[in-house]
């Protein structure tokens, strides 16, 4: 038996291996603090160019609902980049609107903004979207018609935007006075985005015959099917921005661009923030 018992040289080993664990665990740990990357090295985020500036600072009369930075879009979620709810845009094409604003004000109208440059991590947020099938938790009001694994080759979804580039914005036209659009609230049952206006979900706009966002060919600016008042409106909203430079895109009533753009072939990936601006 005595063969088992350790003899006092162990004993001692024994009784100091608590305290080597307890050193061994301190070097650890000095070694994962001194091998992390520091908050001073870490990579800045990127800024605008000196040309990009806050559309409020340049006219804020123009109403504000920067969907993508609120769980009531297509995603279902906040957008990746959207730090703040602000439009920003190139100095002219925010100087365009404002001069657009001018006209619809004295006809007792104003613009309102859904969306203005749009980084490009938010696009790349769009693509990863799409690519998972089983993420259809808004798919009863943005796209009830279109198959999610449709939404590449039907051009709803792209790897890149114009929005990125800073001179496109997606935008509606409000009656004044505005009632303020009631918030959404995740959960809450959905209706189809080109349902009749009382059944879709609220908005301050006019009556454009489908919601923001709405992936359908209803939203076809000159869809023959959109007539009356809602086909007055949409020209109304067209008519008054072509006036300033602004190119409508055909698939959808409320995407304009403005020409010439000041960066054509760049895509932007600063987050959408007062503090992505230089100076301002």
């Amino acid at each position: 038996m005595t063969g088992l018992l350790p003899s006092p040289r162990n004993f001692s080993a024994l009784r100091s291996l608590p305290a080597l664990r307890n050193l061994a665990v301190c070097a650890a740990a000095l070694l994962a603090v001194a091998s992390a990357p520091s908050p001073a090295h870490a990579k800045p985020e990127p800024k605008a160019p000196e040309e990009f500036v806050a559309l409020r600072d340049v006219d804020p009369t123009i109403i504000q609902e920067m969907r993508y930075f609120t769980p009531h879009n297509f995603v279902g979620e906040p957008v990746d980049g959207y730090r703040k709810p602000m439009c920003i845009l190139t100095e002219p094409t925010a100087k365009a609107l404002h001069k657009a604003q001018r006209a619809l004000l004295r006809k007792g109208y104003s613009l309102k903004v859904y969306d203005c440059y749009r980084p490009q991590r938010a696009v790349d947020h769009f693509v990863r979207w799409a690519k998972d099938l089983d993420d259809e938790r808004m798919k009863a009001e943005f796209y009830p018609h279109v198959d999610k694994s449709r939404l590449f080759a039907d051009g709803y979804i792209a790897e890149k935007s114009g929005h990125s580039r800073g001179s496109t914005v997606d935008l509606t036209v409000v009656r004044l006075p505005a009632v303020p659009t009631r918030p959404y609230i995740p959960g809450e049952r959905l209706t189809p985005c080109f349902g009749p206006r009382s059944e879709r979900f609220p908005d301050n706009s006019v009556d454009m015959g489908t919601g923001y966002d709405c992936f359908d060919t209803l939203s076809h600016t000159d869809d023959p099917r959109i007539a009356g008042k809602q086909r007055a409106n949409r020209d109304l909203l067209r008519n008054v921005l072509s006036r300033e430079g602004f190119a409508n895109l055909p698939e959808e009533w409320w995407h304009f661009t403005h020409k010439p753009e000041l960066f054509p072939d760049t895509y932007f990936d600063f987050p959408v923030a007062r503090s992505s601006l230089r100076g301002k």
